[in-house]
C-alpha cells in the first residue's frame, strides 16, 4: 500500500510540475499586460522637461505623454513607478516595472543585458557651468573638478573619461541647486533640459560652455526575453510618429520635432 500511495503521490507532483511549466510557456509580458489593463512605466519625475511634476503636482513631461501614447496604442494605461534614476535598472531587473521611459541613451553595453525599443528621441549632451565659471571651456577642463551627476547614468561616464571628481545627484534639478551654490564646478547634461530650464529661469546663473557632436538616441528599455513586448512597442511608437500625435508632443515641448 506504501508502494502504490508513493507512485500516486509522485504523479501528482509530476503532473503539477508540467502543467506549471506548461503555464509559464504559455504566458508573456505582452499577454499579461493587456489583460491587467496597465503597463507599468518606471521613470523619475525629477528630470524636466521629459518627466517631471508640474504646480499642481501632477507627473508630466514629454517621455509620461509618448509612454501614455504608446500604451494608448497596446489598448492599455500606464501605471507610473516613480524610480530615482540610479535605481532604474535595479527597478527593472527586479521587475517593478513592465518598461523605463526616462531617456535611457541606447548604448551597446546596456544592450547586452537589456532590450530597447526603436530610438523615439534624440538629443546632445552638454557642459554646464556657473555664469561666473571661465576655467572651464570644455569637456577636458573637467580634470580634477566636481561633476554633478547620477552615477550610473551614460553623462557620469563622459564626466569620468575627462578626469572629474563625480559628486552623485538625483537627477538635473539638484545638479542645477549644487551648480549655482557652488558646491560642484559643473554638470553634464542634457542639452533640451538646459534649454527648457532657461526657458523657465532665464534668470538663472548658469551657462553651456561646451556641446558633443554626436546626437545620442534614447530608446524604451526592457528586459530581456519580451520580444513581443518590444514588437508592439515598436509599432506604437511607428504608430504616434504616422498619425502626428508624436509631432504634437515634441513641438509641446521643444518647438521642434526631436525625434531625428
Amino acid at each position: 500500500m506504501k508502494k502504490t500511495g508513493f507512485s500516486i503521490a509522485a504523479l501528482v507532483i509530476i503532473g503539477s510540475l508540467i502543467f506549471t511549466g506548461c503555464s509559464k510557456k504559455e504566458t508573456n509580458l505582452l499577454e499579461s499586460i493587456k489583460k491587467s489593463g496597465e503597463i507599468r512605466i518606471g521613470t523619475e519625475g525629477t528630470y524636466a522637461p521629459f518627466t517631471y511634476h508640474d504646480n499642481d503636482g501632477k507627473l508630466v513631461g514629454f517621455d509620461v505623454e509618448i509612454a501614455e501614447a504608446v500604451a494608448k496604442k497596446l489598448g492599455v494605461k500606464a501605471k507610473f513607478i516613480e524610480t530615482k534614476w540610479d535605481g532604474m535598472f535595479a527597478g527593472l531587473d527586479a521587475k517593478r516595472f513592465d518598461a523605463v521611459v526616462n531617456e535611457v541613451n541606447i548604448k551597446e553595453d546596456r544592450k547586452v543585458k537589456y532590450d530597447f525599443s526603436d530610438s523615439y528621441i534624440v538629443s546632445k549632451a552638454v557642459l554646464i557651468v556657473h555664469k561666473d565659471n571661465d576655467n572651464i571651456k570644455q569637456f577636458s577642463d573637467l580634470k580634477g573638478k566636481k561633476a554633478g551627476e547620477s552615477l550610473t547614468s551614460n553623462l557620469a561616464d563622459i564626466a569620468r573619461e575627462n578626469g572629474a571628481t563625480i559628486v552623485q545627484t538625483d537627477g538635473f534639478n539638484q545638479a542645477i541647486d549644487l551648480l549655482t551654490s557652488k558646491r560642484i564646478d559643473a554638470t553634464i547634461n542634457d542639452g533640451l533640459s538646459f534649454l527648457d530650464f532657461t526657458k523657465q529661469k532665464p534668470d538663472a546663473q548658469i551657462k553651456v560652455v561646451d556641446e558633443l557632436d554626436n546626437a545620442a538616441p534614447s530608446g524604451i528599455l526592457f528586459n530581456k526575453g519580451n520580444q513581443d513586448l518590444v514588437d508592439a512597442v515598436n509599432k506604437a511608437l511607428a504608430d504616434i510618429k504616422a498619425d502626428g500625435t508624436y509631432l504634437e508632443i515634441s513641438q509641446k515641448y521643444f518647438g521642434a520635432d526631436v525625434s531625428k
